[in-house]
Formats: structure tokens, sequence, C-alpha cells
């Protein structure tokens, strides 16, 4: 049975279950397309479950069947984005989301299913794992809208499909199938709409069985390497990897190994 809702305020759905926080961008009259509220709502709660030691990964989703996110509310542009200052407070929320999503030493999987486009495309390069449906849909409409993109969105998405790739996305502006998306890097699988729920839930039962310092050593390592080389922390990953040699775990991993039984992990 799911767990109590953490936050539900209409426009965003959280709740944990089974050590997995689900955040919902829950929009679906409008594909759900992101408002600043929802952006700043959102960046609340990946500080909130990266602080939980209960959590153990972080799955983003859409509400509805058609839509995971279809970028920027424009219902709302006349009041979100409509002078110079506003569009600066809208960048800073949207900013303070992908830090707070860059920050979380958790695994994060992006669940998609229907349209997934310009801030929502970023927000799925953002996450760890990607899995979608094959109805999805992925495509940067920036060049037809006027819009600049800025050079750290454009260099997390060529990290992930290259710079042809990348070039090809923003250039044309067009839309891309699963099935393309999957042949450019952008996702991890593609599977039937009515299996996705399926796949990813066996994707964060895995997770969270597996020992959460081992998953966290990689993880922190994955951090480091979206920075550039020169600003690399490397004590920080090998913080984690020194806590696994010593921790509980390790311990409970090797009995387990030998007992032929499956390992109890705590996190410590």
């Amino acid at each position: 049975m799911a767990a109590e809702p953490e936050r539900d305020d209409e426009r965003l759905l959280a709740s944990v279950e089974g050590g997995i926080a689900w955040i919902t961008f829950n929009n679906p009259a409008r594909h759900n397309a992101m408002s600043r509220d929802m952006w700043d709502g959102a960046a609340d709660l990946l500080d909130r479950f990266n602080s939980r030691d209960d959590v153990r990964g972080i799955v983003l989703t859409g509400a509805g069947e058609r839509a995971f996110v279809a970028g920027a509310d424009i219902s709302r542009f006349e009041t979100e984005r409509g002078s110079l200052e506003a569009i600066r407070a809208y960048e800073i929320s949207v900013a303070n989301f992908h830090r707070a999503l860059d920050a979380v030493v958790k695994p994060t999987i992006a669940r998609i299913n229907g349209y997934c486009i310009g801030g929502g495309l970023a927000i799925a390069v953002g996450c760890d794992i990607r899995y979608c449906s094959d109805i999805s849909t992925f495509g940067i409409p920036a060049a037809k809208l006027g819009i600049g993109y800025k050079f750290e969105g454009i260099r997390s998405l060529a990290r992930l499909v290259g710079p042809a790739f990348t070039a090809e996305i923003f250039y044309t502006g067009r839309q891309f199938d699963a099935q393309e998306a999957q042949t450019m890097g952008l996702v991890n699988r593609v599977v039937p709409q009515a299996g996705l729920d399926a796949a990813v839930s066996d994707l964060v039962d895995r997770i969270a069985r597996n020992a959460p310092l081992s998953i966290r050593a990689v993880k922190q390592a994955l951090i480091e390497l979206a920075k550039p080389e020169a600003e690399w922390d490397l004590d920080a990953p090998e913080a984690v990897v020194a806590m696994c040699r010593t921790s509980e775990d390790h311990e409970e991993g090797r009995r387990a190994f030998m007992e032929k039984r499956r390992p109890q992990f705590r996190g410590r």
C-alpha cells in the first residue's frame, strides 16, 4: 500500500513508498507544463528527500497519460515572464531546481510517458536514469521561439548525447520519437506504455535492495564527473568509499553471500 502523501498542493505531488520518493508534476491539463511555483516546490522536495535516511532513490514523473513535462506553462507567461525582472526571477527558480537536482546524492530516475519537451527534457537530462514509454516524444523548440539556451543546459545535454545530436536537437527544434531518443543515448530504456510502471518499479526495487553507501559512492563520483575537471573534488567520492569499507552493510553483504540469502542493508 502506498505511503501517505508528503505533499499535495494541486500542481505538485509527492510521496514515499518502499524507500523510494516520488515527485509528480501535476498540471495534466497543460501537459504538466511548469510554473514558477512548481520549480520552487520541486526544488524544496528534492532538498528534503536528499536529507532523509529512509529515502534511497527519487523518481520524477508527470501526471496523466500524455506528458512528463511539456516545458514552461505559457498561460503564465504574462505574469511570470512578462518583464525582464520577472524573467530573471523565473530563471533563478529554474536554476535553483537544477542545483537541487544536481546535488542529490541518491539515484534519480525520470519516468517519462508522453511529451518531454523543453524544460521537461532538461529535467530528464538532469536525472541519472531515464525510462520512457514507446509513445514518448522529445524536443527543445527554443529556436522556434527565439529563446537562447544557457551554456550549462547545452553542456548537460552534450555530455549525455554528444555534440552532433545536441546540435541536431537544438538546430532543428523538431520532436524526436522514443526510438530516436534511445539511439541518441537520451534514454536508457524504451518500453511499451502498458509496461512502463512495471519496468520502473522493477528498477527502483533493485536499487532499494542494494547497499545505499555503495550506490552513494558511485553517485558522488558522477556528481564530480559532471563538473569541469579543474573543479573535481576527488576526496568526496573517496570519503564514501572509505565509509563502505568499515560499514555494517559491508559485513552484512559478506555474510549474506556466504549464507546464500538476500542481504538486509541499512545504509550504515
